[in-house]
């Protein structure tokens, strides 16, 4: 049986994220985005419709929908796969999804997914790849470009100058471009949100870039976002920012950093490519035309 929900109690939110946490441990990669993690808790003011799959007591599976962008993430328990869980997920997704079109992540690419979007009719059409780089060995100094001014984001007075630019950085993006009010309040309440290493570039009083670096554990840390002013470009804003952000993480300790980004987005796999990233995980998206 399948039930969905606008929202999700507590005791099945916690179901879902031990789900989650089986899936993560059995396939080495979590199978639900941050963000989509973050939309099981009450706060998250987001367009999201949660489809749960029980068997008896038992949640055997969970998806999650994108209702503004018809995008969707889903995972199967470890112990209940191969008896058409995901199958039956994927043609309720495909029932309630309101676009033209649907769209299903599959995060690590594993050949279970390729095989499911196979069979439910999906095609590839999009890919996220994982990056990383040692944080010891060489690392650039940045050059600031002349008359820009490098400071940390200060909670409650940048908010609206940042999200004015995350949108201008962002336009053609589907996920990072859409970013509110709530997903960046969102995310200054998790335990890992540090504000000293939430870099921002001033020119002035106008903010024109940013470098939002974030620690996932005691070894590794992240390129979260990194963006700037289209009317900056072309003056090394962004790899600046980027070089700031490593500093950063080198001198908190960690070993390692980590980031994503586009397979598409040629000019910045070449950046993080020539700052020593290498690719070592990608996550695919899978597009279906609907009725």
């Amino acid at each position: 049986m399948i039930a969905a929900a606008r929202r999700l109690d507590d005791d099945t939110a916690d179901a879902v994220a031990e789900l989650v946490a089986a899936a993560t441990e059995t396939d080495r990669v979590a199978p639900v985005s941050e963000q989509g993690l973050l939309r099981l808790r009450p706060g998250a003011d987001s367009p999201a419709r949660h489809f749960v799959a029980r068997d008896g007591e038992m949640l055997t599976g969970y998806a999650q929908l994108d209702v503004g962008s018809s995008a969707a993430e889903l995972a199967v328990h470890p112990a209940h796969r191969r008896r058409g869980v995901g199958r039956s997920m994927v043609d309720r997704l495909v029932r309630d999804a309101l676009g033209p079109e649907l769209w299903v992540w599959a995060h690590g690419d594993l050949p279970a997914a390729a095989a499911l979007a196979t069979v439910t009719g999906f095609t590839r059409a999009r890919s996220l790849w994982k990056m990383a780089r040692p944080l010891t060995g060489s690392l650039p100094r940045p050059h600031i470009p002349d008359g820009v001014v490098v400071d940390t984001f200060v909670p409650g007075v940048d908010d609206a100058a940042w999200l004015t630019l995350n949108a201008r950085a962002f336009a053609e993006h589907p996920e990072q471009g859409r970013w509110t009010a709530s997903d960046l309040r969102l995310r200054s309440r998790q335990r890992w949100f540090d504000p000293r290493g939430f870099f921002v570039a001033r020119r002035g009083s106008r903010m024109i870039g940013f470098h939002w670096t974030k620690v996932d554990d005691d070894t590794t840390g992240e390129v979260y976002v990194v963006g700037a002013d289209p009317d900056e470009r072309g003056l090394g804003l962004g790899r600046a920012l980027t070089l700031v952000g490593l500093h950063h993480l080198r001198a908190a300790g960690l070993e390692q950093v980590v980031l994503y980004v586009d397979e598409d987005n040629l000019a910045a796999v070449h950046l993080y490519t020539t700052l020593g990233f290498e690719r070592v995980a990608v996550d695919v998206m899978y597009r279906r035309s609907l009725p």
